[in-house]
């Protein structure tokens, strides 16, 4: 039986649908506990915007990323981009109205939390969402680059973890509204990828898209669930020497790809892929591209190493 969690990131992975599912649980046991304190007058709307250090880091984000999305803005004072970025990031928390929160972290004041984020440089923007990290972008990017990046945060909150949002401080902002039951057939699905009913997983899967075929989390649970089926029985060893003595050979090599991801070493499949598709012509180039893209599918189109492969894939088509 293949493992449902797969590994597909290198800090916690929002792509793997289980991991999806027990974080969900968590923040909706979370959610409820909140709405507890907050009926018995124990909890206050939060601030938008936040200063975080160590050794609040774990109530401040991990803890409220639960009920919301949050941002986090790592910054220096001598940092002359950080400072162009950071009033974007503030404005647009309070525009965005608790559709998430803006925790900013001091590297120099707080150098563990830089490195276990594995910061290249700064400004870098990473989010939490019920306790899971993804990198989202470095530099002092555009206002309407970040936007774009922030509404597809919003949307993977919600469509996969139910995340919603939280009422602003002072009381302005409103509560979410309630997030719908989840659709019965994709929890069936989701079950049977649990099982390790794979055909049934894909099949229920399917079903919620004929009816939906915007579901994110289907759609993610199909490609996950169409990949492990595809290495169930393979020969890792014997898969790998075929793809190293046929550099040609655009099945071996997808295989191979296949196991590279199924074993976290995305990058690898990524670039097996591209370049079987810079060797190639014809049908078999057509293969490694629409494998390759489906591979894409399997990790997420807002994970950044998608971002670099389909730049690199761009470049050897055109």
């Amino acid at each position: 039986m293949q493992p449902r969690n797969m590994s597909m990131s290198g800090v916690v992975d929002l792509a793997a649908v289980k991991a999806a599912g027990e974080a969900k649980q968590k923040a909706e046991e979370a959610r409820a506990r909140a709405a507890r304190q907050q009926g018995e007058g124990q909890a206050a709307p939060v601030s938008l915007v936040i200063d975080v250090d160590e050794a609040d880091f774990e109530r401040e984000v991990l803890q409220r990323s639960t009920q919301v999305p949050v941002v986090i803005d790592f910054w220096a004072e001598w940092c002359g981009p950080c400072k162009q970025l950071s009033p974007v990031l503030e404005r647009l928390a309070q525009e965005y109205a608790g559709r998430f929160v803006l925790a900013k972290i001091d590297v120099d004041r707080n150098q563990m939390l830089f490195q276990q984020f594995g910061v290249q440089g700064i400004p870098a923007v990473f989010a939490v969402v019920a306790g899971q990290a993804l990198p989202l972008f470095q530099g002092a990017a555009p206002e309407q680059q970040v936007r774009e990046v922030l509404d597809q945060l919003i949307q993977v909150a919600e469509q996969r973890f139910g995340i919603t949002g939280v009422s602003v401080e002072g009381g302005e902002g409103e509560q979410a509204a309630p997030r719908a039951p989840e659709d019965p057939v994709l929890a069936a699905a989701h079950s049977a990828l649990d099982a390790g009913d794979l055909a049934g997983a894909i099949q229920a899967y399917r079903n919620v898209l004929s009816d939906n075929p915007g579901n994110t989390e289907a759609k993610l649970g199909l490609a996950q669930a169409e990949l492990l089926q595809r290495v169930q029985g393979l020969d890792a060893a014997r898969v790998r020497k075929e793809a190293a003595d046929n550099p040609a050979d655009v099945q071996a090599q997808i295989r191979a790809a296949d196991l590279d991801l199924v074993g976290g070493h995305v990058e690898d499949a990524f670039g097996r892929l591209v370049d079987t598709v810079k060797r190639t012509a014809g049908e078999d180039r057509d293969a490694a591209r629409v494998h390759l893209l489906e591979l894409f599918e399997v990790v997420g189109a807002d994970d950044p190493r998608v971002v670099a492969a389909r730049g690199a894939l761009a470049r050897v088509l055109f």
